[in-house]
C-alpha cells in the first residue's frame, strides 16, 4: 500500500513545484509619494485599514507585461474637465499636473482596448495620489464585448450601497497612495477593461493618473 501511495503523492507535488518556479514578480514601477503624514480620518463604510507596510511583489507567469501602455482609451465623459483621456495609458504616473485626467461628477467610466484577448493577472490603477482621498463606487470589469453587455467579469467592486446599480460590492474602500490599487485579475481572459468611479471624499469629480493591465497574450 505504501509503495502505491508514495509515487502518486510525489507526482502531485511535481506540477505544483514547476508552477511555482514559473512565477515571477510583475515589472511594476511605482511613482514617488506626493504627500507625507497621516491623512485625516474618513467616514466611509467598509474602509480598509491604512498600513505602512510595503506591498509585497505580485507574482505572475513569466512573460507577463503591462498590456495597457499606449492602448486606446474611451470614456463615458468624452470632454474631460482637465487633461486628456489618453493620459490613462500614457505611462506617466507621477501624479503631478499634466499627468492626470479629470472627468465630471456622478458615475463615470474609462475603458481600455487591449487590441486582442489576453490572460490578465493584475490591474493597477492610480486615481489621484497627490492627496489622500477615497474614491467611491470603484468597480473594475473585463469582457470581450466592447459594450459590456455580455461575458462581463467583475474583478473589484467596493460599491457598498449599490448606488452604481451593478450590485453591492464586498471589496473595501481605500485611501489613494502612490502604490495605487493592485487588483488580482486571476487569469481572466478578456480584451477590454472598464473601470468605474463616482466622485471622492474631496469632490464629486473623477480622476485617473494611470491604469496598468498586466497580462500575457
Amino acid at each position: 500500500m505504501i509503495r502505491r501511495i508514495l509515487p502518486l503523492f510525489l507526482l502531485l507535488l511535481v506540477p505544483a513545484a514547476l508552477s511555482a518556479q514559473d512565477l515571477v514578480p510583475i515589472p511594476l514601477e511605482l511613482p514617488k509619494p506626493l504627500f507625507v503624514g497621516t491623512p485625516v480620518p474618513f467616514k466611509v463604510p467598509n474602509l480598509e485599514k491604512a498600513s505602512t507596510a510595503k506591498r509585497p511583489p505580485f507574482m505572475a507567469p513569466a512573460g507577463t507585461v503591462n498590456l495597457a501602455k499606449g492602448k486606446p482609451v474611451t470614456a463615458s465623459d468624452t470632454f474631460p474637465v482637465i487633461g486628456e483621456i489618453g493620459f490613462v495609458t500614457d505611462g506617466e504616473k507621477d501624479g503631478t499636473e499634466g499627468t492626470f485626467v479629470e472627468f465630471g461628477p456622478e458615475l463615470q467610466w474609462v475603458q481600455i482596448d487591449l487590441g486582442e484577448p489576453a490572460a490578465l493577472y493584475a490591474i493597477v490603477l492610480w486615481h489621484f495620489h497627490a492627496q489622500a482621498r477615497v474614491y467611491h463606487d470603484v468597480i473594475v470589469q473585463v469582457s470581450d464585448d466592447p459594450a459590456f453587455k455580455t461575458g462581463v467579469t467583475t474583478l473589484y467592486n467596493n460599491d457598498y450601497d449599490n448606488s452604481a446599480k451593478m450590485g453591492v460590492g464586498k471589496d473595501p474602500s481605500y485611501v489613494e497612495t502612490s502604490e495605487g490599487r493592485l487588483i488580482d485579475a486571476k487569469g481572466a481572459k478578456a480584451r477590454y477593461v472598464r473601470l468605474y468611479s463616482n466622485g471622492n471624499t474631496t469632490s464629486e469629480l473623477n480622476h485617473y493618473v494611470e491604469v496598468e493591465v498586466y497580462g500575457k497574450k
